[in-house]
């Protein structure tokens, strides 16, 4: 149990980093970042770092890299965003979050810096630019032997990317934050290629045609080496198992079998494909040399990411997800569709307004029965009426409820799944799934008592 007194200062710290420009607000520049790591001694570059960036899967694929590279032996830091309930969550440690007393320390040692950098600019550091100098900072201080960074939005301009990676990911991309990287899939494309660095390696998801040559011509351009997703790498066999999957993985030094990854869908085999492929560039494997097959498998049987189609209880089940978008919501309605058979599944769903929420019903709605909007307490929540009426047009009135509670939507959804049906239809198989925002997943996730991971 965390100590009371020091999450109040945890949330005093917070208080004070929310006067600065939210993750909502950017400005494509590096030079803050860059000023902070010079008058810090550059700890960025006091570890090698591997960077993530994607449209979806990037908390997935790098708490992958992290529990493998912890399985191998290696101290290891990792920065993820967005948080699920504690801010504590993006900066961890030895595969578990930093504690609120050395978050708060974190951010003590380096808040006269940030002072210096803010006098010296027209616009103060924003918020997320002071965790990712924290996290850097931390993990120099650790120290951390290699460090596992997911960009927080796009790539090239993000705050992360003043690391010079020797590896790269790149995960599937598509249309998101539009209001940020514009509706041009090859802009978008480039934005995330920004993180691939001279004399990298770059791991490439399967991507459309237009973003794998965007990809492509930033490898040539910087001198980086490229291994691709179903070229160099690939899923060669997946198997539903009780609590995940099993999977056959041919990596770039190899194949890899009998690998047990406890999360569901196709879409976290094709995570978990491109963090084995991510570690065997760290370490040099390839088809000479690959890595040890069972510290593989102990690695992947030992992650662990909260509010990716995480069951929160049984009888009935309920899962959390944090899709938000519609790229993410396929992949979840695919993963229901194909690994679980609910004789009735009933979605809880609040999103926030600058989503994307046509698509997002869209995506559900072949594999949902009944569909309850709410909204999470998030100021950026999309009012409940409102995504009521972009429900109606896709699911029909007689499918919609509205509570505009998360609580109660959750006690209306678990009334609902346990209504009776024909007289000979079992009561067992309903499910419940809370999804449509990182908010929402992670309210729900506090609500059913679980601690942040």
């Amino acid at each position: 149990m965390t100590d009371p007194d020091a999450l109040q200062v945890l949330r005093e710290v917070e208080a004070e980093l929310d006067t600065r420009w939210p993750e909502t607000r950017i400005a494509p520049s590096l030079e803050r970042v860059k000023a902070l790591m010079d008058v810090l001694g550059n700890p960025h570059r006091s570890y090698p770092v591997l960077h993530v960036t994607g449209t979806n899967g990037k908390t997935s694929t790098t708490r992958m890299i992290d529990a493998l590279l912890t399985r191998i032996g290696l101290r290891v830091g990792r920065f993820t965003s967005p948080h699920l309930q504690l801010v504590t969550e993006r900066i961890a440690l030895d595969g578990a979050p930093i504690s609120p007393e050395r978050y708060v320390a974190a951010y003590r040692e380096i808040e006269p810096y940030v002072s210096m950098v803010d006098d010296a600019s027209d616009v103060r550091m924003s918020k997320f630019e002071v965790l990712a100098g924290m996290a850097y900072a931390a993990f120099a201080e650790a120290p951390v032997e290699a460090a596992v960074v997911e960009v927080g939005l796009g790539g090239g301009w993000d705050a992360t990317n003043v690391v010079d990676a020797q590896i790269a990911v790149i995960g599937p991309v598509a249309v998101d934050h539009v209001d940020y990287l514009g509706p041009d899939i090859t802009g978008i494309a480039r934005e995330k290629a920004g993180i691939i660095k001279p004399e990298s390696i770059a791991l490439v998801a399967e991507q459309r045609p237009e973003v794998m040559q965007v990809v492509l011509e930033r490898v040539a351009e910087v001198d980086a080496v490229v291994a691709r997703q179903g070229s160099e790498f690939t899923v060669l066999n997946r198997d539903v198992a009780v609590g995940g999957q099993l999977l056959t993985l041919q990596g770039l030094g190899g194949v890899y079998d009998d690998i047990f990854l406890p999360l569901h869908g196709a879409h976290q085999a094709d995570n978990a494909v491109r963090a084995l492929a991510a570690v065997e560039a760290f370490f040099g494997a390839g088809a000479d040399r690959q890595l040890d097959v069972e510290a593989v498998r102990e690695g992947f049987a030992s992650v662990v990411v909260p509010g990716r189609l995480e069951r929160m209880r049984s009888a009935p089940s309920v899962f959390i997800d944090a899709a938000h978008n519609p790229h993410g919501a396929s992949a979840l309605a695919a993963a229901l569709e194909d690994e679980f058979a609910f004789r009735r599944l009933i979605a809880v769903v609040g999103m926030m307004g600058d989503k994307d929420a046509k698509g997002i019903l869209e995506a559900l709605e072949p594999v949902v029965t009944e569909i309850i909007l709410t909204r999470n307490t998030s100021p950026r929540a999309m009012d409940v009426d409102e995504l009521a009426t972009i429900a109606q047009d896709i699911f029909g009135d007689e499918r919609i409820v509205v509570q505009p509670r998360l609580d109660a939507a959750l006690e209306t959804a678990v009334q609902l799944v346990e209504e009776v049906g024909e007289p000979n239809e079992p009561l067992a198989g309903g499910g419940i799934v809370v999804t449509g925002s990182v908010v929402t997943a992670g309210e729900a996730r506090t609500l059913f008592g679980k601690d942040p991971a």
